[in-house]
């Protein structure tokens, strides 16, 4: 994952709606100079900063005409061939790409240290790092993986899609006392599986979230009607930045789904 670069940035463009949240959080808002429609957070800030198109399709010559310092992006969110070309116009692009909580956490300090005040850092990193270190004690501390509840996270219906192998909602599930149905699954990291294969999985609990896919009561009662363990009021519909948004929301996040997974 690369680091952070060193320089004191005063006109950042993000790519990535969760590190837009993060710069205002840590009191950097000022020097953001253009988001990407999906930056959503915190609502009332972004209302009069430049849209520059989606995560995967972003607008590269209004990028370039605002003269960034800094573009904030992440290998996942974001296409390689629009990074190069920033790049290659001569901007400076700091790629991301957290898989694991821990990360997250630390793009999180390092994303602070582009300016953020000493109030400010205690405020917003220090609670996600003791949130994270609470929760690898305790995961070291619990018993035997085989015990562990089996959760499915599904991120998209019609196909069905799961949470896979090496991502960062999966080592979130497992940080938090969980192991993810589908983590064994070869190829994608958000693999497609069948009806039958959930069924199949067996899972103890399912987290539904609200983003990308919109899951909702009606996948309640969809999945509520198989024979599964978690027909038995153990689906969850649950805010979906918890599960992909690094930096801010860490700490509610560990706290949110450990309580679920391990009431």
């Amino acid at each position: 994952m690369e680091k952070a670069p060193s320089g004191n940035y005063q006109r950042i463009v993000s790519l990535v709606p969760s590190l837009t949240e993060a710069l205002f959080s840590l009191g950097l808002g000022d020097r953001v100079v253009g988001i990407t429609d999906w930056c959503i957070h915190p609502e009332e800030l972004l209302a009069d900063l430049p849209k520059l198109g989606g995560t995967k399709t972003p607008d590269v010559s209004r990028i370039l005409e605002l003269s960034p310092d800094l573009i904030v992006a992440n290998q996942e969110e974001n296409r390689k061939s629009d990074i190069a070309k920033l790049r290659k116009s001569g901007c400076k692009v700091w790629v991301t790409y957290p898989r694991t909580v821990k990360e997250g956490g630390e793009v999180l300090r390092q994303l602070s240290e582009l300016g953020a005040s000493a109030k400010n850092i205690e405020a917003i990193v220090t609670p996600v790092t003791r949130a994270i270190a609470g929760a690898i004690r305790r995961r070291k501390d619990s018993v035997d993986k085989k015990s562990s509840p089996r959760v499915f996270c599904p991120i998209w219906k019609d196909p069905w899609m799961s949470v896979g192998r090496d991502t960062y909602a999966q080592d979130l599930i497992e940080l938090c006392g969980g192991v993810n149905v589908f983590s064994d699954l070869e190829g994608r990291r958000y693999p497609v599986v069948t009806f039958e294969q959930i069924i199949s999985s067996q899972p103890d609990v399912i987290l539904l979230p609200d983003e990308p896919y919109s899951f909702g009561p009606k996948d309640v009662v969809e999945l509520s009607n198989l024979k599964l363990p978690a027909s038995n009021k153990r689906i969850h519909c649950i805010d979906g930045t918890l599960i992909s948004w690094y930096g801010p929301r860490i700490a509610k996040a560990i706290e949110t789904v450990e309580s679920i997974i391990n009431p």
